[in-house]
């Protein structure tokens, strides 16, 4: 490479953030399928004559799909850039949303959907975190809040454009649509991602280590050993999402229940999720001053006090509004695993360290739709699964105090920027 396209391909330089751009693209195409299944439930459960609890499986094993193909492709990425597992999963998004219009049953859709859709997704989000992190250094926190923003703008942007298609040409016809279209352009702007992170960023030390308690600590983030570390940040994140997949899964069969239409449900869910984009980028901003853990923690209180406040509220305008007050809460949890991981572990690893612990913040999406689910057809009603989330999110708070403590008492302040 010569010592001009070197200089270009700098972190925060302006390839940089071209880069993040076309990162923000590649997740908003690349993310649709955890949210247009939740958009499909009802008229699955109708067609295939199912449960609420089996209606849910398609987006429980598509979730599993995600977590365990962020991690396969997370090791891809550390070893021959991100471009590679990019144009892997823009095959099986394609694949997987057109085989799954031919399914038959229930069983047949879940594991294309699981198999294809989110491995192939799998490949957009964890990897494209991971990398997004190895390119900025001054702004990071708000450049992976930008490049997670993507997940949630799928969320905005396609569920009425899916539920408009559903309505008139059907589900199955939607599904092929959504492949070709996903599938070509997920494909096409990969090729943008060829350049590899700058190698002196992955030669340096964790920002929370480096000049403070010496490259040593990085052996021991939170004073426990890196397997230690990374297990707790997994039950975390998986804690937390089981808690956020209750509203997020569940919100447009909720409203259908209560008689407001799934039409209406779709529109709840994008606003709860237009609303996540404004809570990922706050989360960025406050990650470059006060941290990841303590942005962590902040977002997990305030998911709390916002599953709390969907206890007593049923009406059409109060759901609308408690769904607004969610997506605020809630959006910048999971970006804020990816910023730990980059404060506390070795850069080299930052896409199998990141796929890993954002792997089970999806396998936590999982668990949590299907329970919902679960718990929905033992009571007949979703009071239940709110207290469920609630529970869940208490253990991802104690967890994330625990290990603020321990930084604190161990370096003395936890690292207010990256």
């Amino acid at each position: 490479m010569s010592t001009n396209a070197l200089q270009r391909h700098q972190p925060d330089s302006r390839y940089a953030m071209l880069r993040l751009f076309v990162t923000l693209l590649i997740m908003t195409v690349g993310s649709c399928g955890m949210y247009v299944v939740s958009v499909v439930l009802p008229a699955i459960q109708s067609d295939f004559g199912v449960a609420r609890a089996e209606a849910s499986l398609p987006y429980t094993l598509l979730m599993i799909g995600f977590g365990l193909g962020g991690i396969v492709m997370g090791k891809l990425a550390d070893r021959h850039g991100v471009m590679w597992p990019l144009l892997l999963g823009a095959v099986c998004v394609g694949v997987g949303f057109v085989a799954s219009s031919f399914a038959t049953g229930i069983v047949a859709f879940s594991v294309v959907q699981g198999v294809f859709v989110g491995l192939g997704s799998g490949a957009v989000f964890a990897p494209l975190v991971a990398d997004t992190s190895l390119w900025f250094v001054k702004r990071r926190g708000m450049a992976v809040a930008v490049c997670a923003s993507g997940n949630y703008l799928a969320g905005a942007v396609w569920p009425p454009i899916v539920q408009k298609f559903v309505e008139a040409s059907g589900w199955r016809a939607t599904y092929v649509g959504l492949g070709l279209f996903c599938g070509l352009a997920m494909a096409g702007l990969s090729l943008f991602m060829r350049t590899r992170p700058p190698a002196n960023v992955m030669d340096a030390p964790p920002a929370a280590v480096a000049g403070r308690a010496g490259i040593d600590a990085a052996a021991r983030p939170f004073g426990f050993s890196l397997g230690t570390a990374q297990g707790l940040l997994c039950v975390a994140g998986t804690a937390c999402c089981v808690a956020m997949a209750m509203p997020q899964v569940h919100i447009v069969a909720y409203c259908t229940d209560l008689g407001f239409g799934a039409a209406r449900g779709a529109q709840m869910l994008s606003l709860m999720l237009a609303c996540g984009i404004v809570s990922r980028l706050v989360s960025g901003a406050l990650c470059d001053r006060i941290g990841g853990l303590r942005t962590l923690l902040l977002g997990s209180m305030l998911q709390c006090v916002a599953l709390f406040m969907f206890l007593p509220f049923d009406g059409m305008v109060p759901l609308f509004v408690v769904s607004a007050m969610f997506g605020l809460f809630q959006g910048g949890l999971v970006p804020s695993y990816a910023i730990i991981v980059r404060e506390y572990f070795p850069p080299a690893e930052a896409s199998a360290r990141v796929g890993t612990v954002i792997g089970c913040t999806l396998l936590g999406m999982a668990l949590g739709g299907w329970m919902s689910g679960k718990v929905f057809d033992l009571t007949g009603s979703y009071h239940a699964a709110f207290v469920n989330g609630i529970a869940w999110n208490l253990l991802n708070m104690s967890i994330a105090a625990m290990l603020l403590l321990r930084t604190r008492r161990l370096h003395g302040a936890v690292p207010a920027a990256v």
